[in-house]
């Protein structure tokens, strides 16, 4: 029988639609479109430039021919370009402020491989921007079960921001469960798997269900800070990643 980290690993096996993230703009930055490309290089979606049109910036998602998701460049900026990770696990900014934009989430169901600092600023945050995503939907919506691997269960002690997100899913009516290598102190009426076998230590998900807006993002740990990842909204995709994560 395949072990928990084969059973991700295979489900991170997907073949990608041809995506491309298409920025309008009549005078973008060039340091700008110069942070785009580099959080994308190397990766499944391709980064192109209209500078022909009029308007507010928009950056878009182009699937075949069509636009199936759009977002103003301010708030790519805001979210993503313009940040880093420690925004997000000091909690500077607040869940409630962090939103993800259209065009992040349109990326959907597209493997990524992804390096954290100091070899990319912006590779992991990407990760880091679907996962309070995902968490911000459970809250949102006060119900179904969210299972969380942190890899380090200590990051919900040594992160002040996701420290900051788990106590307010502990309050709610979500029933939240969190995994990784034990650690002392974790949060009350959170449900705690630990262990240290690889899929505790190498795997990395946020995965919501049991509502009408299911989500999963699934990484395994390939080498010292990189990653393999993607996030999903399709609900046979993510039950098929929770089936996994519930046997830990």
């Amino acid at each position: 029988m395949a072990t928990p980290v084969e059973q991700f690993r295979d489900l991170l096996d997907v073949e990608p639609p041809e995506r491309t993230v298409l920025v309008r703009d009549s005078d973008e930055p060039a340091p700008l479109m110069r942070l785009l490309e580099g959080a994308f290089a190397g990766q499944p979606v391709d980064i192109e430039t209209d500078t022909t049109v009029d308007g507010e910036p928009q950056v878009l998602v182009v699937e075949a021919g069509d636009i199936v998701a759009r977002s103003s460049l301010d708030a790519l900026m805001d979210a993503f370009l313009l940040v880093n990770s420690d925004s997000y696990r000091t909690g500077m900014a607040g869940i409630d402020t962090q939103q993800a934009p259209d065009v992040l989430t349109a990326l959907a169901d597209t493997k990524f491989r992804m390096r954290g600092f100091p070899a990319s600023s912006k590779e992991k945050l990407l990760l880091i921007v679907l996962s309070r995503y995902i968490e911000q939907t459970a809250l949102n919506d006060d119900a179904g079960t969210l299972r969380t691997s942190f890899q380090r269960l200590s990051r919900l002690n040594d992160e002040r921001g996701t420290r900051a997100v788990y106590e307010r899913l502990a309050d709610s009516n979500v029933d939240t469960h969190v995994y990784g290598m034990p650690t002392d102190g974790t949060l009350p009426n959170l449900t705690v798997h630990d262990g240290r076998t690889p899929a505790y230590r190498d795997s990395w998900f946020v995965i919501h269900t049991g509502t009408d807006s299911p989500a999963a993002l699934l990484c395994l740990q390939t080498n010292e800070n990189e990653w393999d990842g993607l996030w999903t909204f399709d609900r046979e995709r993510v039950d098929a990643i929770e089936s996994v994560a519930a046997t830990l």
